[in-house]
């Protein structure tokens, strides 16, 4: 006789906000193929980085998805949040959630996230989150026109995050690595920029 494994059911479809105002809040997440939320515990390490910068912020949520980031920075007291994603099923979601949230402050851009940066941008941000799909490997390029278009307040902070296997972006001059981690396959890491 085989005997079988249980396997343990999650809440797929669901994202869970960690805290602030809107605190254990559960939100549908788009069935969108290649769609990463940035999970929970990460979110909770990245979150207490930001504990002295977070409140009053305008932050900008490029490869947004679920806007797991941004809904989670505008939770604790950010004062703005762009979300640019592409996806149209992710954007859907992301809007739906948004109105069920009433989250103040809430703006979003359904387009690429290169040509959002190389058109005319919002800004300045104070707090930039780059999580683009691993495959694409595009945090070097992103850090690079986020410093040439001039949308950075001067003494922004970037999330990056990324495969764990790959090097580390080459940062722009000025810009240092305040923190850095990984949790399984994800290295997450948070930027400084100083002019």
């Amino acid at each position: 006789m085989v005997k079988r494994q249980k396997t343990r059911k999650t809440r797929s479809g669901r994202l869970r906000i960690v805290a602030g105002n809107w605190r254990s809040r559960l939100l549908d997440i788009a069935d969108v193929e290649g769609l990463r939320p940035t999970s929970e515990r990460i979110r909770e390490t990245l979150f207490n980085w930001l504990v002295p910068r977070i409140q009053g912020a305008r932050c900008l949520d490029l490869f947004a998805g679920t806007g797991a980031l941004g809904l989670e920075a505008l939770s604790r007291g950010a004062r703005s949040a762009v979300f640019v994603e592409q996806s149209a099923p992710a954007v859907a979601t992301l809007k739906a959630n948004i109105e069920v949230l009433d989250a103040a402050g809430a703006l979003i851009r359904q387009m690429d996230a290169l040509e959002y940066l190389r058109g005319k941008p919002e800004g300045p941000f104070d707090l930039v989150f780059l999580d683009p799909p691993f495959a694409a490997d595009l945090n070097e390029e992103l850090c690079k026109l986020l410093e040439q278009r001039q949308v950075l307040a001067e003494d922004a902070l970037v999330y990056i995050e990324q495969d764990r296997s790959k090097p580390e972006p080459t940062l722009p001059s000025g810009w240092h690595v305040q923190k850095n981690k990984t949790a399984g396959n994800v290295r997450y890491m948070l930027v400084q920029r100083q002019v």
